[in-house]
């Protein structure tokens, strides 16, 4: 698959050390297979959940402590739209959730 972009997870693992082993590792992943439905990829991403509200995927990144936020053209294209820490994907996701 062709992700866009890889520099969104390289500004992040800058910022962020601890997170670069676990995002290159899903880089490589998503890079390397052609998954074209939601339980292709739950075989290799078991955590990985679709955000109907916003049609984007959240991934859990090491050990849950990063969220990696992404939009999926099935088979073709991985769009990453942000990485956040577990608190950040909270307030800005989980607490919009809450509120509607």
């Amino acid at each position: 698959m062709t992700i866009i972009s890889k520099k969104r997870l390289k500004e992040y693992w800058t910022e962020h050390p601890d997170s670069k082993k676990p995002l290159e590792d899903w880089y490589s992943a998503m890079k390397n297979n052609s998954f074209n439905t939601m339980p292709d990829l739950k075989l290799r991403f078991p955590t990985a959940d679709y955000m109907s509200e916003w049609d984007r995927y959240c991934f859990n990144v090491h050990g849950n402590k990063y969220r990696l936020i992404v939009r999926i053209t099935w088979g073709v294209t991985v769009f990453i739209v942000e990485v956040l820490t577990h608190t950040e994907y909270t307030k800005k996701y989980v607490d919009k959730r809450k509120r509607k």
